[in-house]
């Protein structure tokens, strides 16, 4: 029934997706618009006292006033994968020669293994994207018709020139210097994410099943390798197959 209703309604999948591309550690959406995605880290409010209290809260007003732009907050759960902290550990046993040693290490690696088993260790990680709107950028209505229209057709791709893209990647790269300065101030890092990091990001968002077994290759193998000329000339013998 679900294939069905994709081929009446004519719009795939990847139709659904607003992203055009990724590159330059920007994420290019269809409409000609731009977002960058900050890393921030997280604050143990509670454990402060009131003084660093009100200053948090003094710095995030400051925060909230010195932006010009809209922004969006995302929170992301995912279970934490220590696969490989278990494959390092099984290798240190196997290298240790000490027999108690290595006794108390089974019995670590056996109650780590059964904690996992038993309880989803989830980890919590905050994202703060930053979007640019250039002139050029389609502004699509919110209206509910609009979004319905918009549940049956395509998304328009906006072609962007490379110049304009450069024009365009300057100025969100203005914001989101000014938006990690003001998480800094209160006491936040702010890592900016690049490519590789956006394209891991988004393939975990949208395939949060599949992520876990199947990892994303590194975007610098996606690249077709360059043909060269080289030196000399090549034989001009009959080509294997060929007719003589």
């Amino acid at each position: 029934m679900a294939a069905n209703a994709n081929t009446h309604s004519g719009k795939s999948a990847q139709d659904t997706l607003l992203i055009a591309e990724i590159k330059d550690g920007i994420v290019v959406m269809k409409d000609g618009s731009l977002r960058g995605v900050i890393l921030s880290s997280a604050i143990n409010f509670d454990l402060m006292s009131p003084s660093e209290q009100e200053a948090v809260e003094s710095a995030y007003q400051g925060f909230l006033n010195s932006l010009h732009f809209p922004v969006q907050i995302s929170i992301k759960s995912q279970k934490i994968d220590i696969t490989g902290y278990l494959e390092k550990l099984d290798a240190l046993r196997a290298e240790q020669p000490n027999e108690l040693l290595g006794v108390l290490m089974d019995d670590y690696i056996a109650n780590i293994r059964a904690l996992v088993e038993e309880v989803n260790i989830m980890d919590k990680q905050f994202y703060v994207v930053i979007p640019y709107f250039p002139p050029s950028a389609v502004q699509k209505s919110n209206s509910l018709i609009d979004k319905l229209k918009g549940a049956f057709e395509s998304t328009p791709m906006i072609t962007v020139s490379e110049e304009d893209f450069k024009k365009n990647k300057t100025e969100l790269s203005q914001r989101m210097a000014l938006a990690a300065n003001g998480m800094t101030q209160m006491g936040v890092r702010a890592i900016s994410l690049g490519t590789q990091e956006l394209v891991d990001l988004y393939y975990s968002w949208y395939n949060p099943d599949v992520a876990v077994n199947q990892k994303l290759i590194d975007t610098s193998q996606l690249g077709t390798p360059a043909v060269t000329k080289g030196v000399g000339s090549a034989p001009r013998g009959p080509l294997p197959g060929a007719p003589l």
